[in-house]
Parts: C-alpha cells; sequence; structure tokens
C-alpha cells in the first residue's frame, strides 16, 4: 500500500471515529431532553404522525450547542398540530400557521414545529408558494444548506433515529456550508441564503464550499430582491456571531457588502492618518475585534456595529495636506450622519440608530483630553453627552487604540485610565449620570414669575449649562444665578 493510500485509509478513519463520537455525544444531549421530547413524540405517535427533531437543532446538537429553542418537522398538518400541542404546552401561538408553523413554549424550551413543506418560489420574490409535503426526504432537500438537512426520528417509546439523506454529516465534519442542490438553484429561490451562508461562517466558523461562494460572488445583486427588514436579521446575527471579522471579509469578498453596507468596503480605499501600511478598513476590523474582547457579557450589537462603522466617514472627509499627510476632520460628525442613513434605511429600530451613530460622533471626543488637561466642566460634559452609553463609550475608545507603537498605546490607555478616574471621583461627589439643572421647571415659574413656555424652557437650559460649567450649587445660588441671568436677558431684549 501506497503512503498516500495509507494517509488516507488513516483519515477516512478518524473521520468515521470523530462522526461516532459526535453522534454518541449529540445522542446524549437529546436523551437529557426527554422529558420535553419523548412526551410530544407521544402525543404525536397516538394521533397517528410522525415528528422529528428538525435543522439547526440537530446541528447544534452535533456540535454541542444546543439551546433552549427546538425546531420540529412532522406529517401532521397544522390544524392538528394545533390540537396536539393543547394541553401539553404553557402557552401556543398560530402567528406562522399560514406557512405551516405553529410556536409553543414548554418550560424554558421554545418550540417550533412545521408540516412537512415542499415549497415552490416564484424567483422573483423570496415568498414561496407554500405546498405541504408528505415525506421528510422532500422537506430536508429543499432546506438551506445540508448541515441544516438532518433530522432525528424521535419516538413515542424514547429511542431516536438519525436521519441524513443529504449527508450533511459529512459537512459538518468538514467544517463546511454547501447547498443540498445547485447553489444557483438554491440562491435563486430564495436570495437570502447567500447572506444566511455568510452568517453561519459567523456563527459556526465554518467556511463556504468553493460551488457557494461563487455562486454567491456571481448572484450578489439577487440580495436586491430581499426586504430591508429581513437582511437586518442577518446582519445582526453575523455580527453577533463567533467570528464576525471573517464573516464581514466575506460579505466584502462575495460584493454582498456592496449591496447592503457599501460604506464597509468603501473604507478600504482610505489609508489612515497614522500612514500605516494597513487601510482603515483593516483598522476598524482591529476595532471590532478589540471591541469584543472588552465585552463582559452576552454579545453587544450597538458597541459592534459602532467598533465597525465609527470610521465610516473618513473617505468623504479625506484631504491631501500640504507636506504629503492626509486628514481626515470631523470624520466622526460625517460618520454619525452616513450610520444614521444606512441604519435607517436597514429599518433598524429608532434606539439602536441613535445609539451607534452617538457613539460614532463621540469616539474622537477623548483625543481633545490630552495629557489630563480637561477641566471638571469638560469632564461632566463627556459623561452627559455619552449617557447611558458610557461604558460602551469606554470600550470603544480604549478598542480604537490600535498603534503597534507600545509605548504610544500604553500612554493611550493610561490616559484613559486617568479620565475614568476623574468621571468616578465626580460621580462620587455629584449625581454625574443625571445632570440637571438645580431648579426645576415650577421653581423657575414661580421665581420668574412666567407662564408655562418657551421662556422656561430656556431658563432651565441656561441652569443646566450652568450646573455642567460649576458642579452643584445650592438653592440661594441657583436662584441668585437665575435672577441675574433674567435681568441680563431682559436687558439685552428691552
Amino acid at each position: 500500500m501506497t503512503d498516500s493510500a495509507q494517509g488516507s485509509r488513516t483519515s477516512d478513519g478518524a473521520r468515521a471515529e470523530r462522526r461516532t463520537r459526535l453522534l454518541a455525544s449529540a445522542a446524549v444531549t437529546l436523551r437529557s431532553l426527554s422529558d420535553v421530547l419523548t412526551p410530544l413524540a407521544s402525543r404525536f405517535a397516538d394521533r397517528g404522525h410522525e415528528l422529528y427533531l428538525v435543522g439547526g437543532s440537530v446541528r447544534d446538537a452535533v456540535l454541542g450547542r444546543l439551546g433552549n429553542d427546538l425546531d420540529f418537522t412532522t406529517d401532521a398538518r397544522p390544524d392538528v398540530i394545533a390540537q396536539i400541542l393543547k394541553g401539553w404546552a404553557d402557552n401556543v401561538w398560530d402567528t406562522g400557521i399560514d406557512f405551516g408553523t405553529l410556536s409553543a413554549q414548554f418550560g424554558e424550551h421554545m418550540v417550533e414545529i412545521t408540516t412537512f413543506r415542499s415549497d415552490m418560489y416564484d424567483q422573483v420574490s423570496r415568498n414561496p408558494v407554500v405546498t405541504f409535503g408528505d415525506t421528510l426526504d422532500g422537506d430536508l432537500i429543499r432546506r438551506d444548506f445540508r448541515v441544516n438537512a438532518m433530522a432525528v426520528r424521535l419516538l413515542a417509546d424514547g429511542e431516536q433515529e438519525f436521519c441524513d439523506p443529504l449527508d450533511g454529516i459529512t459537512d459538518l465534519l468538514a467544517g463546511v456550508i454547501d447547498t443540498p442542490a445547485a447553489p444557483e438553484n438554491s440562491f435563486n429561490d430564495d436570495p437570502l441564503r447567500m447572506l444566511r451562508g455568510v452568517r453561519f461562517v459567523s456563527q459556526l466558523g465554518f467556511g463556504l464550499t468553493d460551488r457557494v461562494l461563487a455562486a454567491t460572488r456571481d448572484m450578489a445583486a439577487q440580495i436586491d430582491r430581499i426586504t430591508a427588514e429581513r437582511i437586518r436579521v442577518e446582519l445582526d446575527k453575523m455580527i453577533c456571531g463567533e467570528h464576525p471579522l471573517e464573516c464581514v471579509d466575506l460579505l466584502v469578498e462575495t460584493g454582498l457588502a456592496e449591496r447592503v453596507l457599501p460604506e464597509i468596503p468603501g473604507m478600504k480605499l482610505t489609508i489612515d492618518e497614522h500612514h500605516q501600511h494597513k487601510d482603515v478598513y483593516q483598522h476598524s476590523l482591529t476595532v471590532l475585534r478589540q471591541a469584543i474582547d472588552l465585552e463582559t457579557g452576552d454579545p453587544d450589537v450597538v458597541l459592534r456595529w459602532a467598533a465597525l462603522l465609527h470610521d465610516i466617514g473618513k473617505p468623504a472627509t479625506r484631504r491631501h495636506e500640504d507636506g504629503g499627510g492626509v486628514s481626515f476632520h470631523h470624520h466622526e460628525v460625517v460618520g454619525a450622519k452616513m450610520v444614521r442613513k444606512r441604519m435607517r434605511a436597514l429599518k433598524y429600530p429608532k434606539a439602536v440608530v441613535d445609539d451607534v451613530s452617538q457613539l460614532v460622533f463621540l469616539h474622537l471626543r477623548f483625543h481633545g483630553y490630552g495629557d489630563g488637561r480637561w477641566t471638571d466642566s469638560a469632564v461632566r460634559r463627556y459623561v452627559t453627552d455619552a449617557g447611558p452609553l458610557l461604558d460602551r463609550l469606554h470600550k470603544l475608545v480604549r478598542a480604537d487604540c490600535t498603534t503597534r507603537n507600545r509605548r504610544r498605546a500604553r500612554k493611550l490607555q493610561e490616559t484613559y485610565d486617568d479620565l475614568e478616574h476623574r468621571i468616578a471621583v465626580l460621580k462620587e461627589a455629584e449625581d454625574l449620570d443625571r445632570v440637571r439643572p438645580d431648579l426645576d421647571g415650577n421653581a423657575i415659574m414661580k421665581l420668574l414669575d412666567l407662564p408655562p413656555g418657551p421662556l422656561v424652557g430656556e431658563a432651565w437650559r441656561h441652569l443646566k449649562e450652568l450646573r455642567l460649567d460649576s458642579g452643584p450649587l445650592s438653592r440661594d445660588e441657583a436662584e441668585a444665578a437665575l435672577k441675574k441671568w433674567w435681568a441680563e436677558r431682559s436687558g439685552s431684549t428691552s
């Protein structure tokens, strides 16, 4: 036997051993859910129907990452599913019943059960003509990728049977994303699958097969058929995955980014102000990675988007200075506006748009701190402008330090340490988290004998500015300051 043949046999043996090990581990995981799976399977069997755990639930069970969301498929029609769930689930929702899906809550588990499907697509929108099927194989072949086309048959006695007619386990072992049939056909049916493929790269750390990558490049423009809301959902899942940098690179490489987030590939054209070999695009990926390293809990979608997009205003503000330098004056202002425009186009909630754009707007403010020469007033304004975003702003500013000069990097971090210390000291002395004037609207109206109206708001804003400049005032000091301002204002308008 040749060395190459021996190596191939060894490799095949190793894959077979790993396959056996992963399936055994998945079986243990699913048996731990027998209090959910077996009673439900028994209820379907009593009505003469089959029940399968399917799709991402099986994939994640094999990978050892199964959560509390469980997906099932069955030959039972939706009205029968609803009858079976009645009396078993804590809550049942039929919002997806037109597509053959019912959702339910059972304890801590969220359950989705869908009738076998054999949909047809109109090749124009991504909306299928829903057609119920009669076989598991027919249901699985219509799914997006082979790693999502595995199933486990659940029997009434608690036994389980692994079903993999499309050999998704081989793709899973190889760490690749591939379609059941030709990717061109799959993507024509539903172009969102291109984004889903990239999303699985981020979530699973897998790679696209050559044919899927080529089809995505060739068909990227088809993503324009998809609604902004659906694109946004996939983008958020991508950015919050375990491998978002690879995902962003893939978005750019395939041309999908040019269709859904053109500002990202646009950063490739702009060399940063430090004149290093990296471009702003690579710098932004580094900032994203470093921001993720500073997260302390679940993925922070606002922080991650702010980190990736914080410099998107640079291409529009690039100026070549005398002497060969490059500047990007006010790129944070322009970038914040660009973020608002793009995220609104993608139908993001207003709160997310406001938060991400505000972080982009504020990310350069710290660089005016110098060697701690800010006044207490400037520190108060920094905290007030950040508001509830202050912790995220701290992380973004620290992540934005990507210089290779260790001494400079250490100095920047130490300077920010000093700013955070000053913020902490001021917070101990005064309520920085909620800076408000020392007199409220009622006190202002009483003192100045004013009715409700714009003048009260003007006086309130003056007192807030005074509060930011001088810190807390006693009531007598606040009243004296307000009277002085009112007298000066009245005199200047008389």
